[in-house]
Formats: C-alpha cells, sequence, structure tokens
C-alpha cells in the first residue's frame, strides 16, 4: 500500500516538473471555474446530485483497481443510463443555474443608460415608483396582503403569461382594487415592467431552500424569494397579517419599510444614475478613503510615540 502511495506522489510530481506556463494558466482556468461552479450550485439541490456523482466517481475509481469485474459494469450501467435520468430530475435547479451564470451583471435600472432616456421615461419611472409607494403604504395601513415585481434585466414572460393582461398606469387606486381581498386577481402577484403594470395575477417560483425560510413569512413572502433567486427583479411585498412592507432582491428579504425608505430604495435600483451624480459619488467615496487611511496613518504614529 505505500509502495502504491509512493507510485501516485512520484507520478503527481513528475507531472508537475514538465508543465509548462500554458499549463498552469489552463489549471488556474479549471480552478477557477470550479470555484465559480460550486459557489452557484451552494444552497440548492444540485449541490446533493454533485455530491453523489463524486461519491459515485470514487466508488468506481476504488471498484477498477480492485478489479471488482461485477461491480464495474454494473457501475458503468448506471452511469450511462443515470446521468440522463439525473439531468430530467433536477432540470428546475439546473435550469436555475443556468439562468443565474446568465446574469453576469447587475444593473441598477430597467434597462436604458440615463443618457440614452428621455425626460418623460425618466418621469414615467418616478411616477411609478411614487405610486408603488403610496399604493403601499396604504395596503400596510389596512393590512392588505399585495405582491408588486419590477422587471429588470431579465425579462418574465414566462410569469406574465400565467396573469391577466393589464398594460395600464400604475396608481394606488388601480393596485388597490387590485390587491383588494376576494377581487380574482388578489393572490397573485402585479408584474411592472417599463413603468406600466404590465400583468396581474401572476404565478412566481417557489425558493430553492423552502424549508430554511421562517415559519413566520407568508406564501407571498415565499414567492417574493424564490422570484428574486431567478431573477433580478425587486419584489416588494405587503404582509397580509402585519401590514409590513418587505422587499426581495438577489434571494434575500429585507423588512420594516415605510413609504420614504421605500422610496429611496426603489429609486436607487429602478433609477439611472446620471453622470454627474456618478462622478460625485465616486469623489466622495476617494475622499473617505483618504480620510480614512490618513487616520490610521496618524495613529500609527501615535503607537510608534
Amino acid at each position: 500500500m505505500l509502495q502504491y502511495l509512493t507510485d501516485i506522489w512520484e507520478n503527481i510530481v513528475s507531472v508537475f516538473m514538465t508543465m509548462g506556463i500554458v499549463d498552469y494558466l489552463d489549471l488556474l482556468l479549471l480552478a477557477f471555474l470550479i470555484y465559480k461552479a460550486i459557489k452557484i450550485i451552494r444552497e440548492t439541490r444540485a449541490e446533493q446530485l454533485i455530491k453523489g456523482i463524486i461519491l459515485i466517481a470514487l466508488v468506481f475509481f476504488v471498484v477498477n483497481q480492485l478489479e471488482l469485474k461485477a461491480m464495474k459494469v454494473i457501475i458503468e450501467t448506471f452511469l450511462n443510463v443515470g446521468i440522463v435520468a439525473l439531468l430530467i430530475v433536477f432540470q428546475p435547479e439546473l435550469r436555475r443555474i443556468l439562468e443565474k451564470m446568465g446574469r453576469t451583471t447587475k444593473v441598477k435600472n430597467f434597462t436604458l443608460p440615463f443618457d440614452a432616456r428621455s425626460d418623460s421615461a425618466v418621469n414615467d419611472i418616478n411616477n411609478c415608483i411614487e405610486a408603488v409607494c403610496t399604493a403601499c403604504e396604504q395596503l400596510s395601513v389596512t393590512a392588505t396582503g399585495a405582491l408588486i415585481v419590477f422587471e429588470r434585466e431579465t425579462k418574465l414572460g414566462e410569469q406574465i403569461d400565467t396573469g391577466t393582461l393589464i398594460n395600464a398606469t400604475p396608481s394606488p387606486e388601480l393596485l388597490g382594487n387590485i390587491f383588494f381581498p376576494n377581487t380574482p386577481l388578489h393572490d397573485g402577484a402585479v408584474i411592472i415592467r417599463d413603468s406600466k403594470v404590465l400583468s396581474a395575477g401572476c404565478f412566481l417560483p417557489k425558493p430553492q431552500k423552502e424549508e430554511l425560510i421562517s415559519k413566520a413569512l407568508g406564501s407571498r413572502h415565499r414567492a417574493a424569494i424564490g422570484m428574486s433567486e431567478v431573477s433580478d427583479a425587486v419584489i416588494v411585498v405587503v404582509s397580509e397579517e402585519t401590514g409590513t412592507i418587505s422587499v426581495a432582491e438577489n434571494g434575500s428579504l429585507t423588512r420594516f419599510y415605510n413609504k420614504d425608505t421605500l422610496r429611496k430604495l426603489l429609486t436607487e435600483r429602478l433609477m439611472p444614475e446620471k453622470p454627474e451624480q456618478k462622478k460625485n459619488r465616486k469623489k466622495n467615496k476617494k475622499s473617505k478613503a483618504d480620510k480614512r487611511t490618513a487616520k490610521e496613518r496618524q495613529k500609527r504614529l501615535q503607537n510608534k510615540a
């Protein structure tokens, strides 16, 4: 056994000794891809799939080394048929992974940069945000449940098709009527695209790890988290039990918003940043970093003294 391990180690060393710069770059790229893959599948059912495949591969390696012919035939047969079966069983998880890989950038507006927007388009976004915030405040007071999805870069056509097409300008009155208890559309989600209430009564996907979500959160909050896991949408939720306003994005939920804090968040997420605002933000960030560096330097000098 010791000799066997020694031979393996010598083979590994000999491989590294004969490698060039391109080979090392190849290994670094492979390591990076594996790291990104692990990061993407973490906390999903696909993680269990990968663990199972690794375990089977280890068993196959041992069986092959020990030359157990019957076990080798069984495992080879399973691998030939089982991989296809696993792909079918875990199709939703694999789809979410591919969607996540496709979202390479996080946008802070609906689709266009500031310079590409007309004044009317910017006003439409402002009016839409104001209407939603006012509606959420009113619904919160009466503890009326609501679920409002702001579509951004990821298109939500699949969810839109499950609802009723409206294509109307948002207003507190419209949203209040949609979410009024016992109306046909009050249980589903409203999806807003290009500052318009495009569809209502829409069904949203379930979260990947539903069992890890607090039981205090209802079906609307779970649907909001599920939608935020598979898209870059911003989802606003009003609790039917407590009237609490929450926001889901990037798979996480933040709670206890009021009209002002909700307006601020939605403006940051959905409105484009003016060039001068971006420049000032970078300047302020650099100024704060310089001040922090100066304080740290002064502290080190005091410690030396």
